[in-house]
């Protein structure tokens, strides 16, 4: 047989595609004709691949293979070329696959000629091709290989870029945290007050000419605490003076509370005695009422008249009769942040903040203290402490019922216990035998029924209908009453009458470490410390890192508060009351206080000092916590607060600015200028705390314990996972109307806060007090029990075993890279000598 090509057709030809379509089946290349007529024509593989476009499906394909293979090269007997070719039953070899195909046979034949398009190739042109073709491929690999080092190179640069650019926006969030600190202690806290003015309309309009950044600006500012003076009992000792004014004067004022979102959450007794204490003043056109930059501490409603409201020259708005402005100034210590001046002759309405505190402590303290009286004399309660029953009154719901109607009906199932605070009822029993219920007593304010059924189920064995013209009931369901006492057989435990009043407090063991350091500090004088830098400011003064003589590797946290400032906004007890209770808490949740000092100007804290930074810092970095991470937080400060309230102590400024991160990442409380210490079963009345996190109580005046605390700790859940708090707006009244509207009036995001955070929140946020998780028998318990602390590390957080979630990177004890940058102080205050410091 020859092989070469010039003898024989080529596979392209006529001739052999004339010859194959004459076959029906692969057997016809076997009938003698075919077989010489394949041997003479040189018919190949190639030859039957390139003819085989008229056959297609697997099967015809490989048997005309395989047939001719015998033909051709009888070494091809007994191989399975469908295996050899990678032949898959789905596979219809289209003309780019008989290059492959052909290449494949031509190294085990040299008979195989290959057509590719219009050209063919043998054997020998294949294999000089082959090379080429494989200089090719790398050479395209490797421009591959270098466009994607090139591609790496690029990504790298851009993840470098975008670390850049993340530090430079914490620079500019340290920068703005610094000014925006500076401005509000500049402006006190009145900076968003514009809105307290009076018309919806105007209200809008000073928002929309806000000076400042608001919380609506996406900019996130640190929150400035507030505060009233501390009150005074003795002030309540004090009579209230009332006014003479006409009835269409009080109904204009009643009107304007009325439809003034704060002053309408008053209690009636109190708007009553509100309108009785309002005093007349006149301005006549042209006369400024309230001048930009002054304090204010006096609210106005608005009677005859017209008046202009401008801020830096810039007119505003106008008020006419029957508005209420300059409310904020009655809760707490404020700057006049705009203008009012007469257009017209005016006649207004003044209240007094010391008088608006007065009516309001006044009114609360002796409504505690006679529901504290009639539960004091229910057998039931008789072996609760003072605590436990403050915390019953804080529960009680109160309830109207007109005359003739059934408050209890004989024979009926209940749960519910009763005091009557207004009114008369009629106590009727059915006796065997009359028609008609007999009349059993009536009961007057002060009596009581249905204590029975807080223990179980009781069946009413009488029936009380309310006399005429209608009587008012406190009342306590048995489900708030087991919730807050929990063991029912505490009730029946006799502990007598001193026992049970008593707090018991378990003195500390003095430790030779806290010995050796009260020995230290004792000695310590204020030229001893040297300033290193500053960590914080705000309102009162400045915080520096300090070391003693010199020594960088030991350092502190000094606190230095202006005297004249605290003076001028009456902050003296509070600020005492910090020292106090800072030197003597010992708890590993909170700072320590080493000692204190004064001069002419200031006061100082010597503390210890956490170089992690402020909590608050890390979450505007962050954005927002996952739940983990705030879960973890979130123990941390209610370890803190247990110890706190054990003690019996309120702190009242839970804020992420407020908690400090140490170098393992493990959290402390600072900044204990609001605790205060409290008597058992007694409250406090100051407004203080910071707007978005003060309790519906705090703001009514209604009277505050512990439990502000549990409202403030649901606020700071929020906060870590929300990455800003749940109430918030660009006017302090606006968040107070907010808060007063309740936490389920909100819409929290569950894309951020799932639905058992969101749960826990809502527990630890109810209006009335003593329903608050924590406030019940369980006291901090319940709250670690919620399904939101479900398999947490208790003992490891306690043990610090656990590992914080973001631990800070500390280079040194000096190392204040944690913290805002702040300039020097620039401003040094006056002198004071008043003396109220003596035994700092």
């Amino acid at each position: 047989m020859s092989n070469s090509a010039a003898t024989r057709p080529t596979s392209g030809g006529t001739g052999i595609r004339s010859f194959f379509s004459k076959l029906r089946k692969p057997s016809d290349l076997q009938i003698p004709p075919a077989q010489s007529y394949c041997r003479n024509a040189a018919v190949t593989v190639g030859d039957c691949l390139c003819a085989f476009k008229l056959v297609w499906t697997y099967d015809v394909v490989v048997g005309w293979l395989q047939h001719l293979a015998l033909v051709v090269d009888p070494k091809w007997s007994g191989v399975d070329l469908s295996s050899v070719l990678s032949l898959n039953r789905t596979d219809l070899l289209p003309t780019d696959r008989l290059f492959t195909v052909g290449t494949m046979l031509h190294h085990s034949t040299p008979f195989i000629q290959v057509q590719i398009g219009t050209r063919t190739y043998d054997a020998s042109e294949i294999q000089k091709l082959i090379p080429q073709l494989e200089e090719t491929i790398e050479k395209r690999e490797r421009q591959i290989r270098q466009q994607q080092s090139t591609v790496e190179t690029q990504l790298k640069r851009i993840n470098e870029l975008e670390k850049e650019v993340r530090t430079l926006q914490s620079e500019c969030d340290k920068l703005r945290s610094v000014l925006d600190q500076k401005a509000q202690s500049v402006t006190a806290i009145s900076v968003t007050q514009k809105a307290s003015w009076g018309t919806e309309e105007l209200r809008t309009e000073l928002q929309q000419k806000a000076v400042l950044p608001t919380a609506d600006d996406g900019v996130r500012s640190k929150k400035m605490a507030v505060s009233a003076e501390p009150s005074n009992l003795d002030t309540q000792k004090a009579v209230l003076q009332h006014h003479p004014k006409s009835a269409g004067s009080k109904q204009l004022i009643r009107d304007a509370v009325q439809k003034n979102d704060f002053l309408r959450q008053l209690a009636k007794e109190q708007v009553i005695e509100l309108v009785e204490c309002m005093y007349e003043m006149r301005a006549r056109a042209g006369q400024w009422v309230i001048q930009e930059g002054e304090p204010g501490d006096r609210l106005f409603v608005v009677a005859e008249g017209q008046l202009q409201v401008s801020r830096e020259g810039i007119v505003l708005g106008k008020l006419s009769a029957g508005v209420v402005m300059g409310e904020l100034a009655i809760l707490y210590n404020c700057v006049r942040t705009a203008s009012v001046q007469a257009l017209s002759d005016v006649q207004l309405w003044v209240l007094d903040r010391s008088v608006f505190q007065m009516i309001t402590m006044r009114l609360g303290m002796e409504r505690h203290a006679q529901l504290m009286a009639f539960l004091s004399k229910v057998s039931l309660f008789e072996n609760l402490s003072e605590d436990r029953i403050s915390k019953i009154a804080d529960v009680l719901d109160q309830d109207y019922y007109s005359g003739g109607n059934y408050i209890i009906r004989e024979g009926e199932k209940g749960d519910t216990f009763f005091i009557l605070t207004n009114g008369q009822v009629r106590v009727t029993q059915q006796i065997e035998g009359e028609l008609e219920p007999r009349e059993i007593r009536i009961l007057k304010q002060g009596d009581f029924f249905g204590e029975k059924a807080l223990l179980g189920e009781e069946v009413r064995t009488a029936s009380i209908i309310a006399i005429n013209p209608g009587v008012e009931v406190l009342t306590l369901d048995r489900e708030s009453f087991t919730k807050l006492i929990g063991d029912l057989e505490a009730l029946n435990r006799d502990y007598g009458d001193s026992q049970r009043r008593a707090t018991v407090v378990v003195p500390e063991p003095p430790s030779p470490k806290k010995t050796a350091q009260e020995k230290e500090f004792a000695d310590l004088q204020l030229r001893n410390l040297k300033r290193i830098v500053t960590l914080g400011v705000g309102g009162f003064g400045r915080v520096e890192l300090v070391c003693i003589s010199g020594d960088k590797m030991r350092t502190f946290a000094l606190k230095a508060l202006k005297k004249k400032h605290i003076v001028d906004t009456r902050q003296q007890e509070h600020i005492f009351a910090e020292r106090n209770i800072m030197m003597e808490t010992h708890s590993d949740w909170i700072v320590r206080l080493y000692t204190t000092f004064r001069d002419a100007k200031y006061v100082y804290m010597l503390m210890e000092v956490c170089l992690g930074g402020e909590l608050w810092t890390t979450l505007r970095d962050r954005g927002h916590f996952d739940d983990y991470t705030a879960r973890f937080y979130v123990a941390c400060v209610l370890e803190a607060l247990e110890y706190l309230h054990r003690k019996s102590i309120v702190y009242r400024d839970l804020k992420p600015e407020n908690c400090l991160l140490t170098q393992t990442g493990y959290l402390k409380l600072v900044d204990f200028g609001f605790a205060k210490k409290l008597a058992s079963g007694r409250k406090t009345w100051t407004f203080c705390g910071t707007p978005e996190y003060v309790s519906p109580e705090i703001i009514l005046n209604k009277g505050h314990d512990q439990a502000a605390d549990y409202w403030a700790l649901g606020i700071y859940i929020c906060e870590l996972m929300l990455g800003r708090p749940p109430f918030q707006a660009a006017d302090p009244m606006k968040t107070y109307t907010l808060i007063l509207k309740g936490v389920d009036a909100l819409e929290i995001p569950n894309r951020r806060i799932g639905k058992t955070a969101t749960a826990l929140v809502k527990k630890l946020c109810k209006d009335n007090p003593g329903e608050r998780l924590g406030c019940g028998s369980g006291g901090v318990g319940d709250i670690r029990k919620h399904r939101w602390f479900m398999g947490f590390d208790w003992e490891g957080l306690r043990s610090r075993t656990l590992k914080a979630p973001i631990v800070p990177k500390v280079a040194s004890p000096s190392d204040v890279t944690n913290f805002d940058s702040y300039p020097p102080e620039q401003d040094v205050p006056p002198d004071e000598f008043s003396g109220w410091d003596e035994g700092f």
